[in-house]
């Protein structure tokens, strides 16, 4: 008994390393040893009708939980579940089967269950530059926000407010998406298709001790096509001019696996933790 106990006492504890659960002192420490705070941000968003609201920021707060153990270093802040979304243009209103005189603001779809929260662009930008004060005002020399959204106005002001502090400050603020090289090379980011339900599958067996956030019964049987617009599900292609053919999700969600998952999250944590490092070294 006594042997078992001096080997629980021996057991190093993990860093604590969430901003929320530090007391001052210790992140004067933490700064003093690495001057790194990672934000993760992203929307509550209807994500079909078997992913949670939250996959997106909680893609982005698993990635940057990862990011903090595999470093050894730098604090993470609470997720920011804030996020924007504009209509969509002409030609992708048809990529993704519907009318162009159709108005579709980012995933809500005449079919969705739930409308997502999105907020106006000055008012996203709004708070997160005020974050991002907040930190350069805490004299942090590095903010890294890892961003699990992929609409095309939200990165816009993601990145310009990264490059505007990044120039007028002494703090380095840059941004990442919360996805692996090959996805984001390929131009494969979906939604609620296989690689975002594979990595929810990933996240309830690991992170949320099987909470079944991932309903797949939800979906129709695997014979009955899922198309675009349907069901608010979409593969890459469905956001280009070339989408797959009769606007059928051609990375099915009905396949996904939580070992699928946990490939994608190893490869975006290596990847963003390597970037990390080399900017950190300038």
């Amino acid at each position: 008994m006594k042997t078992k106990l001096l080997e629980q006492k021996q057991i190093k504890p993990e860093r604590e390393f969430r901003f929320e659960c530090l007391r001052p002192g210790q992140l004067l420490e933490e700064q003093k040893r690495c001057s790194l705070v990672i934000m993760p941000v992203g929307p509550l968003e209807y994500h079909g009708p078997h992913l949670p609201l939250g996959t997106d920021p909680i893609n982005a707060a698993q990635c940057a939980t990862g990011v903090c153990r595999k470093l050894g270093k730098g604090v993470l802040l609470p997720t920011l579940f804030w996020g924007t979304e504009r209509e969509r243009p002409d030609w992708m209103l048809e990529s993704l089967g519907f009318d162009k005189r159709d108005w579709i603001v980012g995933m809500d779809f005449p079919t969705t269950k739930w409308q997502s929260h999105y907020y106006p662009e000055h008012i996203f930008a709004l708070v997160l530059s005020q974050k991002i004060e907040m930190m350069i005002s805490h004299n942090y020399k590095y903010i890294c926000i890892i961003n699990g959204h992929g609409a095309e106005n939200h990165i816009h002001c993601i990145e310009q407010l990264c490059r505007y502090y990044s120039n007028t400050t002494d703090s380095y603020v840059f941004w990442e998406m919360a996805f692996s090289s090959d996805l984001l090379e390929s131009g494969a980011i979906g939604h609620a298709d296989i690689y975002e339900t594979s990595l929810m599958l990933h996240y309830q067996e690991t992170a949320y001790n099987n909470l079944e956030m991932v309903m797949l019964s939800n979906l129709p049987d695997i014979k009955i096509p899922l198309h675009y617009k349907d069901f608010s599900i979409v593969d890459g292609k469905g956001f280009s001019r070339n989408p797959s053919p009769e606007n059928i999700v051609a990375t099915d969600p009905r396949n996904a696996d939580a070992r699928i998952g946990n490939q994608l999250y190893s490869e975006t944590v290596s990847r963003i933790s390597e970037r990390l490092e080399k900017i950190m070294q300038r």
